[in-house]
Parts: C-alpha cells; structure tokens; sequence
C-alpha cells in the first residue's frame, strides 16, 4: 500500500457552454505531465477519477457524464498571431483512456477567460472595459478560434444577464467564432457526398451526411431509425439496444470518413466522430420543463457524446450542425426546409440554440469562413487539485 503524500497541483474548475471541466496551466503540471503520454493521461484519470467501474467518478473531480469528464490544459501559443494554446482531453468514465482526438466546443468558452486570469494574454490585450479578442490555437485539431470575453474593470466579467438552454444560471455572453473549421486542402464531406449510403452491417443501410466541419460528425434521418427528433435522454439511454446501435452506426460511418481501418479500432476514439438524428421542426418539452414550439425552431437535433445522447449539444456539433445546415443537399439543410441560409436555431434536449455559418463554394469543393454561436463560462472553484503520490 502506497504512504507516499499527495501532490498537489495549481488547477481551476470552470463551466464553458453546458460543460464543466478542470483547468490547467502547462507549467503548472508535474514535469513528466508537461509533454504528451503515459505520465500526463495518468495525471489526468487520476485527477478526474477513472477509470470508475462504478460509474460515478466519485474519488476525482468528474461529474460521471461526458460533459463533466473533461480537462484542459493552456500555455503561452507556439503559433503567430494567437495568445493561447488550448489541449483538451476527453477523459473516459470507466476505462483508463484519455481521447485526444477532438476540441470541446463548449469549454472552448472559458478558455479565453481562463487565459486572461491566468496572465496568459498580454496585458495591452485586455481592455479596461469592453470585449477582449482571445486567439486561441486549439492544439487538438490545429484550428484558429476567436473567443470575445467581456471586460469590466481590467478583470473578466462572467456574471450577467445572458440565458443558455441546459445550464441553470444566466451568465455573461461569451460569442465564439470558430475560424476555418475546414482547411482548403481538407475535404468538408471525407466521401465525396452530401448523402451517402450508410451499410451498417447487422443494422441496416442508412442515408447520411458524413461531415468535418468543427468535429466529425455522421447525421442521419430520425425517421430512418425509429425516432421523431423529440426525444430526451431516458430515451435513448435507458435503451440497451439503441445504444449498441449507435455505437455500430458510429464505426462504420468512422470507416467511411477515413478515421479508421477497422471497426474494433473505433473503441479508442470514442470522442470522434459523433453521431447525431435530424428531423423537421415539432414541438416538444424539454428536459427542464420548458415548451418548444415549431416556432421557436427550424429543426430538431438530438446527438451522442461518448455513448450516450447528451443533454443540450456538444458545441463542436453545433459548428457541424451550422455548416450542414448551410448546404442545399445534406440532410441537415432538407430537415430545416431545403433553402439556403446563413443560421439555423434548432432544437436538442435542453431547449434551443442558435448557430450562424458563412458556406460557400471553391471550385467543386464545399468550404466554411467561420461558425459563429453565444456561449457563457463561469469560474466554479480555484485552487490545487490533489492526487497520490504513487502516480509519478
């Protein structure tokens, strides 16, 4: 049995969009955890409480659902132009896995606010009063984001009056552009296509929309696997068989986008791609009791984050879900009417969210300017967190 102390690390815990995570400076971390591997996804698991075959993340700082089960790591950016370099790591609940493969749209959020307080953005950045530009390198898919983090006093303003479906609390507008979610050289659609044939083997044959764009995302058709788009999350979760289902769906559609080679590989790349149900607008109630009118959207949207549905929408869908919806032809667009548009508000389990794209066409190949959406973020704690000694 271990008697060595813990070891304490310099850490803040902080709400972005409907997520919640652990923040972390670079040099802040043990020196071993200051360079990717073993050492660092050790420190990580440990800190959040994985691998729990209990499910509950109980002896770590995790909330035991995808949105609670994420760290952050910042530093000074390597890259010209940018203030901050953002890592996230998605940390698996009951397995010891940290997935490096994709951002999180929704801490995305807080990472401006945390780089200001944490002195990473040079002073003559921040104004005495007003909004401060953040350019943030996110270091996992190498793309540009620009988070607009209001300033009252010299010091970030995160209360205020601003309301998003799935957190509880008003807070401060945070608006986030995420600056050429797909490269020229990189292919919007891996396929080809707008719709592909999806063959699912032991499943069936599904039309989707295979997309890259903030996160690879596989839509399909509510109806074409038994569902309105109105469900919420006992729906699918409480459902053994849809969740195997989805989960299949997802591997093969990872085949099809080029992210693996073989079906078993898609069990170490659990954040990406994700897979996510459109249908037309109908109305609902949303998993805090509010009324959603075919009014109020355009589209329903329900989509899965590391096996489960999630409760509101992972940010970095939303950018796909904005692009798609750009796009005459994908199922995204047909769902929200078939025209073109420059924003969609669509609906998920918590309620609604609004999300603006700027699409066009070079030569024969789709592209994205930016996508642009409101988020808030909220420091919840700051302090050291604490792990045994026997980790390093």
């Amino acid at each position: 049995m271990s008697t060595l102390p813990q070891i304490k690390i310099p850490a803040t815990y902080m709400r972005g969009g409907t997520s919640k995570g652990v923040f972390f400076n670079l040099t802040d971390l043990p020196e071993p955890a200051q360079v990717a591997g073993p050492a660092r996804d050790a420190l990580l698991l440990r800190v959040i409480g994985s691998p729990d075959p209990y499910g509950k993340q109980t002896d770590g700082m995790g909330g035991a659902t995808s949105s609670t089960s994420k760290t952050v790591i910042l530093s000074k950016s390597s890259q010209p132009d940018h203030d901050v370099d953002y890592l996230f790591g998605q940390v698996a609940i009951d397995r010891a896995f940290v997935d490096w493969s994709g951002n999180c749209g929704n801490l995305t959020a807080a990472v401006g606010s945390f780089a200001i307080s944490s002195g990473l953005v040079n002073a003559e950045r921040i104004p005495d009063n007003g909004v401060a530009i953040v350019r943030i390198w996110q270091a996992n898919i190498k793309k540009t984001i620009i988070a607009h983090v209001p300033i009252t006093n010299g010091e970030v303003q995160e209360t205020g009056d601003f309301e998003l479906d799935g957190v509880t609390f008003p807070a401060a507008e945070v608006q986030v552009e995420f600056i050429s979610p797909v490269d020229m050289n990189e292919a919007m659609f891996p396929t080809g296509n707008l719709v592909d044939d999806l063959d699912v083997p032991g499943v069936g044959t599904f039309r989707a929309t295979m997309i890259n764009a903030g996160i690879p995302t596989i839509f399909l058709n509510a109806e074409d696997i038994g569902y309105t788009g109105q469900e919420l999350q006992e729906a699918i979760n409480g459902d053994d068989n849809a969740l195997v289902m989805f989960e299949t769906i997802r591997a093969y559609g990872a085949i099809r986008m080029g992210l693996i080679e073989k079906v078993e590989q898609a069990a170490d790349r659990q954040h990406t791609p994700k897979v996510a149900f459109v249908a037309p607008a109908l109305g609902y109630t949303s998993s805090s009791g509010k009324q959603i009118t075919t009014e109020d959207i355009e589209l329903n949207v329900r989509a899965l984050s590391m096996g489960k549905l999630h409760h509101a929408m992972m940010g970095t869908a939303a950018v796909a879900i904005g692009t798609a919806a750009a796009i005459p032809g994908t199922l995204v667009n047909s769902a929200a009417g078939g025209v073109k548009r420059k924003a969609v508000r669509f609906g998920h389990p918590s309620g609604t969210l609004r999300v603006g794209a700027e699409a066009g066409k070079n030569n024969e190949n789709w592209t994205v300017n930016k996508v642009i959406m409101s988020r808030s973020a909220r420091v919840l704690m700051e302090g050291r967190v604490y792990i045994p000694g026997d980790y390093f």
